[in-house]
């Protein structure tokens, strides 16, 4: 017999992998944690409002305005004939994309919506807008409104 289960002494040399599944499940949580952090490449101040988050599927699309009314796909400068053509090509590929704008909370509504219908014209149904969370909660609005000279409840 090769192998004897009742003797003592004997090295049994087998690879302990619990270790490096546990760093390896520790590090997809920071990647899957800091992933969404990233930010695009163009800076814009977005407007402040409460909403639910999107879940992302895939690669997203996003057209981003700037105080300058400067349109960017993701991290490329186009005109708006030239994001039209552009969209137009993507959604022939995958007619069910989603694509959202980033606009500058300085841009006026007029060139947001002339964005909006430029994506429309291409074919692209599913359009999002991205915001950010007021920084301020309830409670803290709540006291502002007493700071102002309201009553108090």
């Amino acid at each position: 017999m090769a192998f004897d289960s009742g003797q003592r002494g004997q090295m049994v040399s087998q690879i302990n992998v619990t270790p490096l599944v546990d760093v390896m499940l520790v590090l997809l949580v920071i990647f899957m944690v800091t992933a969404p952090i990233i930010q695009q490449g163009v800076q814009v101040s977005l407007p402040k409002v409460k909403a639910q988050a999107l879940a992302g599927k895939e690669e997203q699309f996003v057209v981003s305005i700037t105080r300058a009314n400067e349109i960017y796909l993701n991290d490329t400068k186009l005109s708006p004939a030239d994001l039209t053509d552009k969209l137009a090509a993507i959604s022939r590929e995958r007619p069910d994309r989603e694509v959202f704008i980033r606009a500058d909370e300085q841009v006026p509504y007029g060139e947001v919506i002339r964005t909006m219908a430029a994506i429309k014209a291409a074919g692209i149904e599913n359009v999002g807008m991205v915001t950010e969370m007021p920084s301020g909660s309830s409670t803290e609005a709540e006291a502002n409104k007493h700071d102002r000279g309201n009553p108090a409840p």
